[in-house]
């Protein structure tokens, strides 16, 4: 049995990996920014769920949820960084405070958070950090260059941290869900306040209203939940963990097209050293 640490548990991902996590004999830190929403988790597993109120971009009620989780179930083994929500905008059109609010939550609330339990974990020499990202990171699809600015800062701080971190016995993996049933393209989802008519073409099929997509993905959250379960408990997680079958064709069309690139400017590229 271990002890899971999992933020943004009201719906979506977080919920479904929380009931995961719960229903494997594990025990479970389940949080959200209001925790009545979660609470009934904690309800149905009265002795191994624990419901918290979280906002990762406050910084008293990161360490208090540390403390929390560990005074009632001794360690941290397992942090899911899963708090966040999506934003489109054209880049032109993102508005400041917008764009610093969701890197506050998507960035910098996850590094809060593993700085927190790490302490613990390097103590322990084990543990596991997971870092929730998505394919987007990859895609970098137009109206979504802010998001996926923010998921690949986290993806490349997971990178690095999963380097400093494997010689003393702690796992660190990103997750990159493809789209899930979730509420990521409904009530998670914001956007631009003032859009610019030139990018109709580029980002108006993806602005919150037009968007068709939510209620359709493809993806199921409760075999995700699993997936990321199985990939923890293997203990050799991979670095990045794709979910989904769009994920990974759209993964493979980018290495393809990268490689062409590559290829393509090789000579240019490689004309820049010094010549002994």
């Amino acid at each position: 049995m271990s002890t899971w640490l999992i933020t943004g548990c009201s719906t979506g991902l977080g919920r479904a990996l929380a009931e995961a996590v719960l229903a494997a004999g594990h025990q479970a830190v389940v949080t959200a920014r209001d925790a009545a929403t979660v609470q009934d988790l904690a309800d149905a597993h009265p002795g191994t769920a624990l419901a918290l109120a979280l906002d990762v971009t406050d910084a008293a009620q990161v360490a208090e949820s540390v403390r929390a989780a560990e005074e009632r179930f001794g360690a941290v083994d397992v942090l899911v960084n899963n708090a966040g929500y999506g934003y489109r905008a054209a880049v032109e059109e993102g508005d400041d405070a917008d764009v610093q609010r969701l890197f506050a939550t998507n960035f910098f609330g996850a590094v809060a958070m593993v700085k927190a339990v790490l302490p613990s974990m390097r103590s322990r020499r084990s543990g596991a950090v997971v870092n929730v990202s998505s394919i987007g990171a990859q895609i970098c699809p137009p109206g979504s260059g802010y998001y996926a600015a923010v998921k690949a800062a986290l993806e490349g701080m997971s990178g690095s941290l999963r380097k400093e971190l494997q010689p003393l016995g702690i796992q660190v993996v990103a997750v990159e869900p493809g789209g899930f049933r979730t509420d990521f393209a409904g009530r998670s989802l914001t956007g631009a306040t003032q859009p610019i008519a030139d990018y109709a073409e580029t980002v108006d099929a993806r602005r919150k209203e037009n968007d068709t997509a939510h209620g359709t993905q493809p993806g199921d959250p409760a075999k995700a939940a699993r997936a990321i379960v199985e990939a923890v408990e293997s203990g050799s997680a991979p670095g990045l963990l794709l979910l989904g079958t769009d994920a990974l064709a759209a993964a493979e069309g980018i290495l393809d097209a990268r490689r062409a690139e590559l290829e393509q400017w090789r000579t240019l590229s490689a004309s820049t050293d010094f010549e002994d």
